[in-house]
């Protein structure tokens, strides 16, 4: 850091909170403003486009200073946070300096990272908020933690090499990723898009120290129940995150009850590219969720049951059991009547989890209490919905909280204010010593009107006005023309320029009576509502297991909405190698208002046909079936009815989306490295139990290489993996491969073309095709006349050609220009026949050298 005039008291004391926190920008509270200095100054006006202005200006080099409004802080920390950037917040203590000093304390609060958020209200509240930590060991096998902060979530796994480990990061969404050594040297290729890489505590890494907090923190003296046995580098990463959000971003973690283990095995597994081109959770172009499977799926009412659906869709269950209980529960609530005995009490439920986050860290207002109570008082009524339901639904537990809600219901007000702090939280009556200060206080305000009323008629001046402020306190207020009428018992206050300000001593009597009743009140009032929050924080374990239910509920009913609407059908699940749906449909493509009905397809993997060759023209709809295929495998697997007449799905251990180009220059890769990288993955990847969909393989080459490529591709998913798979292809010579081999079938997207016309059915049928109507296609999409019709012309010339063989000529993309004229110049016409005499087969070097001489003498003129 740079700058003059940092040696004053302020400077000095903002360094030393700087010196606490050297890699965050640090927030420093001044009265309204929070002010940035030096370096971070420059740094956040960049980032925020703030001005950027000085200190000292005078000064030959003036210290660098931009601010931001202390109530409009959490916009501009989203920014900071977006930018991957950490901040810092030190705030003022008390409301004045100490005594005998001009300068306010102030101490480091919090500090805010990508995967910290400021507080719940600041988190997306239909996604999980994790900071992921990262332990690697021998062997490159690499334990992993994820804790949300915002709801006290705490989980550990491990993998078995850190490409494993990177993709259960992305699968996770975590925020940010805390680390043993230098962020620095973590490799690229490791680090997920959008992950902020952060350096943890290196004691956290070994595995005793690592052991013994994680019992602190849970009050065990072993971790034998939490189910981590075998897994000692996700217990040292659990350690790590844990410490990191308490130590580093300074975040109390009472509300972290349990830590759950877990191997990604148990799910079904996707790939980063899978997920991108399903659209599981976002578009793959723009932001938000519109057209992405989860907006359709999402009918939750409350922000838990909204997370939870997130999580099941992004980890879809291997476990026939918990599937068949969510599909029960869903089936139980199509009926409309049930339906909307569950929905109606979810609408008057806030979100549970965090809340319960917010009182165990004692963050919570009285309005987040308020809120709580509001939503505990509509679980009895979804308790009773969901037990008519005749156990076909998992029940809410028995106890649901009701001396919470007797609790808070008897101390706070209906509505109280924003404000903890400034009173008017609680009710009357509820604490004696209050409503003696209230009333005091009330009192009070009462004398300090009548001496106003009794100074006017003592004075006759009708404008005199009883005022207050916090740096005078109470006083009296007339203006200039009214000086001659002030009585001499008055105490001048201060000047003002049309006016002067008085006190009495009644009114300085009153003045103490009031305002030490008003802030001993508020500080009783504030001290009983801290109690209030902890006798609540004490049922975080219920209120946390509550929220759970509650979610789970929210879900299974939201997924009976949508299967109710959109008529889907209860996929039949089991652990064999099938997969059979009849009239399915893409859901999303479905759910658009388009200007036509979506065209259902059936379609039958299965020993006897499990490989298809699915061959047609751009536009026929090949995308759309493969991609409707996969979403019903994982609609299925995550509990959901599917969008079909009927389905019956053997259990998928893996699903693989191969479709569509992209390139990834920015690390040297084109288009056809990626889709080959992206081909090598599944291959190595893939098992007989795994879903396979293969776009336009070896496209991205020359015809012949990638035929041959295409072609291998479809061999070894039929001969050695096995695999349920779709392959679309426009190398029609892929189709040959069921001639051979018994569980390849051929498929087809019909078309009818008429008149040079396309018109495109959307419809599977049996067997290969030929053509790609790639021309007709060119021509739909607006491609020039002109070029349309020479792409005929050549595309006839080229159906001539035999099917192997070598092209007659060379072809151009232009017509070839006419034949120039024959000579008619004497001497051109000896030397073209001199030329055309001539046999190069025939020729020696010698002869061929004489010709040479010769040819060039006819061209000099010579003979």
């Amino acid at each position: 850091m740079s700058g003059g005039g940092t040696d004053t008291p302020m400077m000095r004391q903002y360094l030393e909170l700087k010196a606490q926190v050297p890699d965050a920008l640090l927030l420093y509270r001044m009265g309204d403003f929070y002010e940035l200095f030096l370096d971070d100054a420059r740094e956040a006006a960049e980032i925020l486009e703030l001005t950027l202005t000085s200190r000292n200006k005078s000064d030959p080099d003036p210290i660098p200073m931009a601010g931001v409004p202390h109530h409009a802080l959490e916009p501009y920390l989203k920014r900071l946070l977006d930018a991957g950037k950490k901040v810092a917040i030190a705030e003022q203590r008390g409301e004045a300096p100490p005594a005998g000093r001009t300068l306010m304390d102030r101490e480091l609060v919090r500090v805010v990272t990508p995967g910290v958020p400021w507080d719940a209200s600041s988190a997306e509240p239909r996604e999980a908020w994790f900071l992921a930590a990262w332990a690697e060991g021998r062997g490159g096998r690499v334990g992993l933690a994820f804790l949300d902060a915002t709801t006290g979530d705490l989980r550990l796994t491990e993998l078995p090499d850190p490409a494993g480990a990177r993709a259960e990061l992305e699968r996770m969404e975590a925020r940010e990723l805390v680390i043993k050594g230098d962020p620095e040297a973590f490799p690229p290729e490791l680090r997920p898009a959008g992950v902020t890489v952060s350096r943890g505590d290196r004691g956290r890494f070994d595995p005793v120290h690592a052991k013994a907090e994680l019992c602190r923190l849970f009050g065990v003296a072993d971790l034998g129940g939490f189910g981590v046995e075998g897994m000692p580098l996700g217990v040292m990463a659990a350690a790590a995150v844990v410490a990191y959000a308490r130590d580093t971003a300074r975040v109390r973690l009472p509300h972290v009850r349990r830590l759950r283990a877990y191997t990604p095995g148990g799910h079904l597994m996707l790939d980063e590219a899978t997920r991108r081109n399903l659209e599981l959770l976002r578009p793959l172009r723009g932001a938000g969720r519109k057209g992405t499977l989860l907006a359709l799926l999402d009918r939750t009412a409350t922000p838990m049951g909204g997370r939870l659906l997130r999580e099941w869709l992004a980890r879809p269950l291997l476990d026939l059991p918990a599937l068949e209980e969510r599909l029960d529960a869903v089936e139980a609530l199509l009926p409309a009547a049930p339906r909307a005995a569950v929905r109606a009490p979810l609408r008057g439920v806030a979100d549970l989890e965090r809340l319960a986050g917010k009182v165990a860290q004692a963050t919570a207002s009285a309005r987040d209490l308020c809120a709580l109570a509001a939503s505990l008082r509509a679980l009895p009524p979804l308790a009773a919905a969901v037990g008519g339901l005749g156990g076909r639904c998992r029940p809410l537990p028995t106890d649901l909280c009701a001396d919470v809600v007797a609790d808070i219901d008897r101390w706070l007000i209906d509505e109280p204010p924003a404000s903890v702090t400034e009173g008017g939280i609680l009710r009357g009556g509820v604490h004696a010593d209050l409503d003696a200060l209230i009333a005091l206080s009330t009192e009070g305000q009462g004398a300090i009107a009548r001496i106003e009323a009794r100074e006017r008629v003592r004075t006759g001046i009708q404008s005199l006005k009883v005022k207050h402020n916090k740096v005078f306190g109470y006083f009296l207020e007339v203006t200039q023309a009214n000086f001659d009428r002030v009585p001499p018992d008055w105490i001048r206050k201060q000047t003002l320029v049309n006016a002067e300000r008085f006190i009495t001593p009644e009114l300085k009597e009153f003045e103490d009576a009031v305002m030490g009743a008003e802030g001993r009140r508020r500080q009783l009032e504030y001290a009983l509502f801290v109690a209030l929050r902890d006798r609540v924080a004490g049922a975080v374990d219920r209120l946390q297991a509550l929220a759970a239910a509650v979610a789970w509920v929210d879900v299974v009913q939201g997924l009976a909405e949508l299967a109710a609407e959109r008529r889907y059908c209860r996929p039949r699940l089991d652990d064999g190698a099938a997969l059979h749906l009849l009239g399915a449909r893409h859901p999303v493509v479905e759910a658009m208002d388009l200007d036509q009905p979506f065209v259902p397809n059936d379609l039958h993997l299965a020993d006897g046909g499990r490989l298809v060759i699915l061959t047609g023209p751009n536009m026929a709809g090949k995308s759309t079936v493969m991609r409707q295929v996969a979403l019903c495998a994982l609609m299925a697997q995550m509990g959901s009815f599917v969008p079909a007449d009927a389905a019956h799905i053997g259990l998928c251990d893996r699903v693989f989306v191969r479709v569509g180009a992209a390139d990834e220059l920015a690390q040297g890769r084109s288009t056809f490295m990626v889709e080959m990288a992206e081909t090598a993955a599944i291959l190595h990847q893939a098992t007989a139990r795994s879903l396979v969909l293969l776009d336009e393989i070896g496209r991205g080459t020359s015809t012949y290489d990638g035929l041959a490529i295409a072609w291998a591709v479809a061999e070894d998913l039929h001969d050695r993996i096995g695999a349920r798979a779709i392959f679309a292809t426009h190398y029609h010579e892929l189709t040959a491969l069921s001639e051979d081999r018994p569980a390849v079938q051929n498929l087809h997207v019909a078309v009818i073309e008429e008149n040079d016309q396309i018109v495109f059915l959307h419809r599977l049928r049996p067997g290969g095709v030929a053509r790609s109507h790639g021309v007709q296609c060119a021509r739909l999409a607006g491609v020039p006349a002109g070029v349309v019709a020479r792409a005929r012309a050549l595309l006839a010339e080229l159906e001539r050609r035999p099917r192997h063989g070598p092209p007659h000529r060379q072809l151009g993309l232009f017509p070839p220009a006419p034949a120039p004229p024959p000579p008619t110049d004497p001497a051109l016409i000896t030397l073209r026949d001199a030329i055309l005499a001539i046999d190069p087969d025939e020729l020696s070097p010698r002869a061929a050298h004489e010709a040479l001489r010769r040819l060039r003498g006819l061209a000099e003129g010579r003979a």
